[in-house]
């Protein structure tokens, strides 16, 4: 694994013009993905899913991020929280999938929390040392951005800014957008092979030529800015095609004619066009295997219930062609001759190297944490582990 740190340090490194990719281990290490779990995915933010799947209070919903089993709920006074999935007694999950409740009642032994974590009710507990006051379930950090819910499990986590992606993103109104469709499926991949797979265009003709070659060919596809802790790319459209709905009536006709596909790191990616948004959030479960929990929104009224039924087909189509190519590839990327390989040009697979520029960038800070002998891109005279 320390091979697999230092030969990331050194490809992040290379000149813009001479990108490569990450050997296959990296990809199928489970030592690596135990890193990753300890360090660059529990430290980062994480979309959980749209603040309109929680609309009213006592709305929630349950997912699992790395070890923790977590509740998103909206409580009384409106606000949206993200709480510890486990009773305080005994460690029992307290809800399980979506739903609205008024308290959530422990299955095992009754104990009932408020919608903002409060213990209310543990029948029997006359110990002298019980003290509801200290029974309060766990609350995570939150953050709400663009209509997405992003929690960390690092209490020390610092609040994330992204004004760069804000601003790319400000003229579609994504806050505008409604919830149509969820989804979640089991994909047998890593969950750094998913993000750089949505975020470049270059296998876009080639995997999809039904799906999504008519509308997105990869020879339209044009990197847009990028920053810390996100990249993006506009996937454009072909002269000529009927329009896909109006959109927001900010829009350059530019922005109404392509989608602007964004990766907030760690595990988030998405397509934002004009009348449809659509997000995968990335729960990683091991080295091979995700949990992918995609959403589906539109512009207010825009798009009727057939073309809304059509997109939903469409993304369950192209979410099967990715998965298929994916789960082949990371059979393949176990072989000892699944080396580093040429990226392509800044247009096609640059928001790959971001991805590579920005786990490199992570681990520097853990390995100047933990262990202060390491220079910024490795051992002095390290040998690149190609």
């Amino acid at each position: 694994m320390t091979g697999l740190r230092e030969t990331l340090q050194h490809l992040a490194a290379l000149p813009s013009d001479r990108p490569m990719g990450m050997p296959g281990a990296f990809y199928t290490s489970q030592d690596q993905f135990e890193h990753e779990a300890a360090t660059v995915l529990r430290r980062g933010w994480h979309c959980l899913g749209r603040e309109d799947e929680i609309p009213e209070p006592g709305d929630y919903f349950t997912v699992q991020l790395l070890n923790e089993p977590l509740i998103a709920v909206r409580g009384d006074d409106g606000e949206i929280r993200v709480l510890a999935n486990v009773c305080r007694h005994r460690g029992m999950p307290l809800a399980e999938g979506q739903g609205n409740v008024k308290r959530f009642v422990c299955s095992y032994h009754a104990w009932a929390y408020g919608r903002d974590g409060a213990l209310l009710r543990a029948a029997r507990m006359e110990n002298a040392g019980f003290d509801p006051k200290s029974c309060r379930l766990h609350t995570h950090r939150v953050q709400l951005r663009n209509g997405f819910i992003y929690a960390s499990l690092d209490a020390e986590a610092a609040p994330f800014e992204h004004p760069e992606l804000d601003a790319l993103l400000a003229p579609y109104e994504p806050e505008r957008f409604r919830l149509v469709h969820v989804a979640e499926e089991t994909w047998l991949t890593n969950w750094k092979c998913l993000v750089e797979n949505f975020m470049e265009g270059y296998h876009l003709s080639v995997v999809h030529p039904q799906t999504l070659h008519g509308y997105t060919p990869t020879g339209l596809a044009r990197k847009l800015p990028s920053g810390d802790g996100f990249t993006a790319y506009a996937a454009n459209y072909p002269g000529g095609i009927p329009p896909r709905g109006m959109g927001a009536p900010g829009l350059s006709a530019d922005e109404r004619n392509r989608s602007t596909l964004f990766a907030k790191f760690p595990t988030q990616v998405a397509s934002q066009a004009a009348s449809l948004l659509v997000s995968l959030s990335i729960f990683p479960v091991s080295a091979g295997e995700i949990r992918v929990k995609w959403t589906m929104s539109t512009y207010g009224d825009d798009l009727d219930d057939g073309v809304i039924a059509a997109r939903i087909k469409l993304w369950e189509d192209v979410n099967r062609e990715d998965r298929e190519k994916l789960e082949r590839m990371q059979v393949a990327l176990a072989s000892e001759h699944a080396q580093p390989g040429p990226l392509a040009g800044e247009d096609y697979e640059g928001t790959v190297r971001d991805f590579q520029i920005w786990l490199a960038a992570q681990d520097r800070e853990e390995v100047t944490a933990t262990e202060p002998h390491m220079t910024p891109t490795g051992p002095k005279d390290a040998p690149l582990h190609l």
